[in-house]
Formats: structure tokens, C-alpha cells, sequence
């Protein structure tokens, strides 16, 4: 879950600034771009990596890096909302929360829907309700190009406009093979953004810095 955290945080920055955030070469250059933008983690979390690891991260130079401010300055953000529910501040709080390299410093799922800036779409009936059909396990092995894929999502979309209109089910299949909760097709799709703080969970026997980065490649491939 926390995983899922981090790569909503990703995704919603790189929404905001309209620009893969932290855009490596390889696994190792994308943690490299992760630190010199958030900083050098903590002692702490480097003491969770396994001994190779650890010993590249300590030996790099330490970044200090970027407030928030700086990352996602106002400009990036429209014009606070009249009714002072929306303002990139609060944005800006829920980004810094959402992308902590160390997890069990990052804002949780619950606490996320709290927030001030996510709180005002709240709705508990969605949160509770029961998990989609999956009425196509094979969907997401399918072949397709970018702009079929563009396609499908456009059609799902109208779809939910019609089911919307038309009124839905609960838990009602949707065209994409998930679910519908308070009229809005819940598709089901995996964030193909990793979480840089698993790397600390995966033990490697490698001898040497590289190989036991290597080991460490989806865990570093966040947000490419």
C-alpha cells in the first residue's frame, strides 16, 4: 500500500509539472536523480539497506535537495479555488507527504483521503465499496499500441459519462474488465511505479556494488 502511495505521488508531479519527474538512463541514474531532487535519505533508512547498497548510497556525494516550493512553484498550479478548498500550498503539503523515500515515513492511504487538498472529493460510499470484477483476466496481456490504448480509454470515458446519466449499478462490470462504484468504471491496471524504499527489503548475494544494485533495479525504477 505504501508502494501505491509513492507512485500516486509520482504521477500526480508529473502531472503537475507535465514532465517525468525523475527521468534515469538506467536504475542507478534514476536514483541518482531521486536524491539529488529530494535529498539524501537518513542514516536511519540507510541503515534498512543491505550492506552493498548501503556502501554505493554512502560513498555518492550527499544532496541536500530541493524544497517543495522550488520543485512545484505556484506557477505550475492553477489559481487557488474562490472557495478556498484548493490551493497549490496545500498541493504541494500532500506531494512532500506522498513522495518520502523512506515508507514508514510516508503518508499513509487513509490519512491521504484526509487531506485538505483530496478531502473535498471524498466520498466514503466509494472508499467502501466492494473490490471490481475482473471479467477479463487477459486484459492487461493484450498487444496494444499507445494510440489504441488511448482509444480504449477514450470509449471507457464516454462510457462512464453514459452510465453516469443513465445511472449504475454498483459493482456493475465496465467495458475495460473493472468495476463500477457510484457510476465510475474502476479499471484494472497495476502502477507500473515502483517504490525506491523496497530496495531495502531485498537481501542480494552479489559481490560486488553493481551486481547488488542491479538486484535492486525495479525497486530503483520509480516514475521512469
Amino acid at each position: 500500500m505504501f508502494v501505491d502511495v509513492w507512485s500516486v505521488g509520482c504521477i500526480m508531479a508529473e502531472m503537475v509539472r507535465g514532465s517525468v519527474l525523475f527521468p534515469g538512463t538506467d536504475h542507478i541514474d534514476q536514483w541518482n536523480k531521486v536524491i539529488e531532487q529530494l535529498g539524501t535519505p537518513s542514516q536511519e533508512f540507510l541503515m534498512k539497506l543491505n550492506q552493498s547498497v548501503r556502501t554505493y548510497v554512502e560513498n555518492r556525494p550527499r544532496y541536500a535537495g530541493y524544497s517543495f516550493e522550488k520543485l512545484f512553484p505556484d506557477v505550475l498550479f492553477p489559481a487557488d479555488s474562490d472557495h478556498n478548498k484548493l490551493k497549490a500550498s496545500q498541493a504541494r503539503d500532500l506531494l512532500s507527504k506522498m513522495l518520502v523515500i523512506d515508507a514508514s515515513k510516508r503518508i499513509s492511504v487513509d490519512e491521504a483521503l484526509q487531506h485538505p487538498y483530496i478531502n473535498v472529493w471524498y466520498d466514503p460510499a466509494e472508499v467502501e465499496a466492494p473490490p471490481p470484477v475482473i471479467t477479463d483476466k487477459q486484459l492487461d496481456e493484450r498487444e496494444h499500441t499507445v494510440e489504441e490504448w488511448k482509444e480504449l480509454i477514450y470509449k471507457e470515458v464516454l462510457d462512464w459519462e453514459d452510465r453516469t446519466k443513465n445511472g449504475v449499478i454498483r459493482g456493475q462490470p465496465s467495458p475495460l474488465g473493472g468495476a463500477v462504484v457510484n457510476g465510475s468504471p474502476q479499471a484494472s491496471s497495476s502502477s507500473s511505479i515502483n517504490d525506491v524504499s523496497s530496495m531495502s527489503t531485498e537481501p542480494t548475494m552479489a559481490s560486488d556494488t553493481d551486481s547488488s544494485l542491479e538486484a535492486t533495479a525495479g525497486a530503483l525504477s520509480c516514475c521512469r
